[in-house]
């Protein structure tokens, strides 16, 4: 179970994980650049983000997988820049992450992927890299591409997230799921 979504607030994979979070009712917040600094300006107040000391990225992306269970980094294709640095710290910290290149994956199978590694199913887990099964009831940090990066991504991660917490969430079951049909570019 989820019990809370956590993000920088950069356009893209962070905000599209908080829209998920705000409308299925489920906990948000994480940490985000001082001025709440973002690539289209200021990130909207209704994210429920503190803001570093730092207007840099890198401060809040390390503080937001060491103030969270388990990280997942959404991409749309080579994992880069911001999103390599998420892995680095989550494998420097031996936290639980997991990869989701949506170029390579379709949404529907993503959400199944998620759900089987959040509920622990071990040939998820690459022994390569520190990519453990996080705990049943944990804080989810939701990272990725920007939106700059990867047009459409933040409405895809939404409609992805949203059917993840509705699987892994029994309070959620009353929210609308959304189809695969339904996601742009599936």
């Amino acid at each position: 179970m989820i019990t809370k979504i956590i993000s920088g607030g950069q356009t893209g994979a962070d905000r599209g994980g908080l829209d998920a979070a705000i409308h299925c009712d489920v906990l948000h917040g994480g940490w985000c650049p001082k001025r709440r600094k973002a690539e289209d300006g200021i990130i909207p107040a209704d994210y429920h983000l503190t803001e570093m000391q730092s207007d840099e990225y890198f401060p809040r992306t390390q503080a937001n997988v060491i103030d969270s269970d388990a990280t997942v980094i959404f991409t749309n294709g080579p994992i880069s820049g911001g999103s390599l640095k998420t892995v680095e710290y989550a494998h420097s910290l031996e936290k639980p992450y997991q990869v989701i290149d949506l170029f390579r994956m379709r949404r529907s199978r993503a959400v199944k992927k998620i759900v089987r590694w959040l509920a622990g199913e071990p040939e998820l887990i690459n022994h390569d890299e520190y990519k453990a099964s996080p705990p049943f009831v944990c804080v989810l940090n939701v990272a990725g591409s920007r939106e700059s990066q990867a047009p459409g991504l933040q409405e895809a991660i939404f409609f992805l997230m949203v059917n993840v917490l509705i699987e892994v969430n029994p309070a959620c079951k009353n929210f609308y799921g959304f189809r695969e049909a339904k996601m742009k570019g599936s």
